[in-house]
């Protein structure tokens, strides 16, 4: 009696579909030798999917998902009897012949996060480089290093000369280096070729900061939005970025007696969780409380058209220097380090996962300490 295997679908948390084949009747599970009826893909598609990245993404899970089912059905139902070895050999090569584009695409759309438009865009560069075809046995060292190369050669568009600057390339670079990690230990790739890869350098980028005297000017000029201009203090007295102050919510903010005001949050970029002080000025920016569940910053927006009252902003307070939002966070970092504050402190306050990446402002610490000193000349 042929053995008839057909694709399910499961509810699981997050508004998703879990994937799973259907055998009937029962066949031998390869690794427990026990009889069972299910075998779960590790696929997942969303439920009642209404957005067009959700039901392209929805479509492709489920060919690759039929693909595995029609592959696993004939190989159940062929009549040659295969040792354990053979089987896993079969496996093997089945998992070899798929396409890690598609792989990757799948990967990428499980990041709904901040990362999301970075995964999106190495994905869209590497369709680009393999013209949307690659095995995952076509994945070795020197593939992955003339992909490499692509992206630091590469134009941004076909209407622009430029190359991607050095650390979006790395940003790119780190994710493909992320899938196949992933691949690995999903059991597509035989070695773990991440780990043979060597990462792109990442380039010192300029960090604009504000001095004391910068952001003082800035509390007494007047912003058309007047909800921009407190993000972006709170920011300067926090080091908090964007994404984080636009999630905040009152429930957050804690107040502990004999130790002060504290923000209890996980991060928006490195997913930490942190209980950070925060000073009461900073603290005294925040308004009313509301309650528990209502965000601080309401109506808080990133946008070209907010960025236009930012750099008005910053222009009516006499600030020549090139400030994006971002540059508080600098600002916070670079204060409290020429203040005295030991780079270990700041590197937990901002949430750095690793110290190197707070050693950048001490940099800047040292070059605007050097430039100080020069400035007095005598005449000799």
């Amino acid at each position: 009696m042929a053995t008839k295997v057909k694709l399910r679908q499961k509810p699981i948390s997050g508004n998703r579909q879990s994937l799973y084949l259907d055998f009937y009747p029962a066949i031998i599970h390869p690794e427990t030798g026990e009889q069972t009826r299910r075998e779960f893909l590790g696929l997942y598609i969303t439920d009642r999917a209404k957005t067009p990245i959700d039901k392209q993404h929805n479509k492709e899970t489920l060919q690759l998902a039929e693909q595995i089912k029609q592959k696993r059905e004939n190989h159940i139902n062929k009549p040659e009897i295969y040792t354990g070895y053979e089987k896993e050999q079969l496996k093997i090569k089945e998992q070899g012949e798929q396409n890690f584009i598609q792989y990757f695409k799948i990967l990428a759309e499980k990041k709904k996060s901040s990362n999301y438009d970075n995964w999106i865009s190495a994905f869209k560069y590497l369709e680009l480089f393999t013209s949307g075809n690659l095995k995952f046995t076509d994945l070795n060292e020197k593939f992955c290093n003339d992909f490499k190369e692509y992206l630091l050669t590469t134009k941004k568009d076909k209407r622009n000369e430029t190359t991607l600057s050095q650390n979006s390339a790395l940003s790119y670079f780190n994710k493909f280096k992320a899938s196949l990690k992933q691949a690995y230990k999903d059991g597509y790739l035989k070695t773990d070729l991440n780990t043979k890869i060597s990462p792109i350098k990442q380039a010192e980028t300029q960090r604009n900061f504000l001095t004391i005297e910068e952001l003082n000017s800035l509390v007494k000029t007047n912003c058309q939005n007047p909800l921009l201009k407190t993000a972006a203090l709170f920011s300067a007295l926090t080091g908090l970025r964007f994404s984080d102050i636009q999630k905040l919510v009152w429930g957050e903010l804690e107040y502990i007696e004999g130790n002060g005001y504290f923000i209890r949050f996980k991060q928006q970029k490195t997913k930490g969780v942190e209980m950070m002080p925060i000073s009461e000025q900073a603290f005294s920016f925040l308004g009313e409380r509301k309650e528990n569940k209502c965000k601080v910053f309401e109506g808080l927006n990133y946008s070209a058209y907010e960025n236009k009252h930012l750099a008005k902003w910053i222009g009516l307070a006499g600030i020549e220097k090139d400030i994006t939002f971002h540059c508080f966070r600098h600002t916070f970092a670079t204060l409290q380090l020429s203040n005295g504050t030991d780079i270990y402190t700041v590197s937990k306050m901002l949430g750095h996962r690793e110290l190197k990446t707070t050693q950048i402002y001490a940099k800047i610490i040292d070059k605007t300490k050097r430039e100080a000193a020069n400035k007095i000349q005598l005449d000799i």
